[in-house]
């Protein structure tokens, strides 16, 4: 059967003309193949480009504001300070081998918080103005309306604790400027996946619409912690810095617990007020207020002038001296000298007479003294001279003189002397 075959094919051979179908189809043969190498040529350098450009798509800017993390597989890449990308050009493994995720780091972001302030219309936040009076009789609804609990006055906590306390309500506004400190920290814990993002939006804005909620339920909080411990002069006009501290200082320990990698930059009270219902009530209060801090503050410089004109600026510091026990004496002499106003005066004068009156008992006593052995030899004489002595310098000083000798057998005869006579007029010679 073969042979018969090939005897068919070599018929067929012999009956070509010229053997013109076999060059033909070396010729189709040739150009098959060199389109082929061509062709795998071409694809070899298609296949290099476009490795070249899967690897060139690795490179990665970051931004001067920001830090990246490396995900290699969904797992951090790098060890210690090199799990961060800073600021410049990077290259990675494209995706999906590597990822890179960047984190605004520098960049510090403004989040109001209005949930503790009383319900507004939009009409009354559009037209803005002063706060609208409502009747006091309309009670205030907590469903709508937001506020914090504040103390009414300042106690010990002891004493707080077993008698209890009065408190009072307050509306306020707040400010939270934040930012990210920690990107590690702040990719594990508060992550936003990058396949959610829609297209066109920024990973920052996402992010931070993301934690607003979170954010303010911490900082809501916070606040409602804070305000108990202080009272509503303190919220409203004495220490609001200090106010503001403490809810900062509290919501950082928070993001902290929970490893956020958050940092509070700052906390603003940006708007407070009372109650409306009690409007009226309040500004009575803060006008009895003023005044007696007005009174207060008049009557503190009324006595520091006093003070001032008495015993001059070294006064106060004399007077908590003499109060204080642990203060020497050597200390106190120390001060009275620097004494000025009326005060030096009463005291030069209660130095001269102190001077003088020592000086006269000094000088009687030298007198004694002297005449003490006369006294001895002659005391009626002696008593005598010192008598007769004090009369001279009692009349001395008198400027009219009556002397009544008395006189035996006067028969009723009377003196009348008078004594509460014009001392301005002379008495005549007559």
């Amino acid at each position: 059967m073969d042979e018969q075959n090939h005897e068919s094919n070599k018929n067929l051979q012999a009956q070509s003309p010229g053997n013109k179908t076999g060059e033909e189809l070396d010729v189709a043969s040739k150009s098959l193949s060199e389109a082929l190498r061509i062709s795998f040529t071409i694809l070899k350098v298609i296949m290099l480009v476009l490795v070249v450009i899967f690897l060139a798509s690795g490179f990665r800017t970051v931004g001067s504001d920001e830090q990246a993390i490396v995900l290699r597989f969904g797992k951090i890449r790098g060890v210690g300070e090199e799990r961060l990308l800073g600021p410049g050009l990077h290259w990675v493994f494209p995706y999906p081998i590597d990822e890179i995720v960047k984190i605004q780091v520098q960049k510090k972001v403004n989040l109001p918080i209005d949930s503790f302030w009383y319900y507004q219309s939009a009409s009354e936040i559009l037209g803005g103005g002063p706060k609208k009076r409502i009747d006091p009789r309309q009670a205030l609804n907590p469903v709508r309306d937001g506020y914090c609990i504040t103390r009414s006055e300042k106690k010990d906590q002891a004493v707080a604790d077993s008698t209890g306390s009065d408190y009072n309500i307050v509306h306020c506004k707040w400010q939270l400027t934040y930012k990210i400190d920690d990107p590690e920290r702040f990719f594990r814990n508060v992550y936003v996946d990058l396949e959610k993002i829609p297209a066109g939006q920024n990973y920052a804005d996402i992010i931070s619409k993301n934690i607003s909620q979170p954010l303010e339920y911490m900082f809501a909080d916070a606040v409602v912690t804070a305000m108990v411990n202080f009272t509503i002069d303190d919220v409203l006009f004495e220490q609001l810095a200090a106010v503001a501290q403490h809810v900062k200082n509290l919501l950082q320990e928070k993001l902290d617990t929970i490893e956020s990698g958050i940092q509070v930059v700052s906390v603003q009270l940006t708007d407070k007020t009372w109650p409306r219902q009690v409007d009226e009530a309040f500004q009575d209060s803060i006008k009895a207020s003023q005044e007696r801090q007005k009174a207060v503050s008049e009557a503190k410089t009324y006595a520091e002038q006093t003070l001032n004109k008495v015993a001059g600026p070294i006064a106060a510091q004399l007077y908590a001296a003499l109060q204080d026990e642990t203060v020497s004496e050597e200390q106190e002499e120390f001060l009275w000298p620097q004494l000025a106003g009326t005060a030096q005066d009463i005291i030069a004068e209660a130095l001269a007479y102190r001077t003088k009156v020592v000086a006269s008992a000094q000088a009687r006593a030298e007198y004694l003294k002297k005449i003490l052995p006369e006294f001895r030899k002659r005391p009626e004489l002696v008593m005598q001279k010192i008598y007769q002595d004090a009369i001279v310098e009692v009349l001395s000083n008198a400027e009219d003189k009556y002397i009544v000798q008395p006189v035996r057998e006067s028969k009723g005869r009377e003196v009348r002397i008078y004594i509460s006579k014009d001392i301005n007029v002379k008495q005549s010679s007559d």
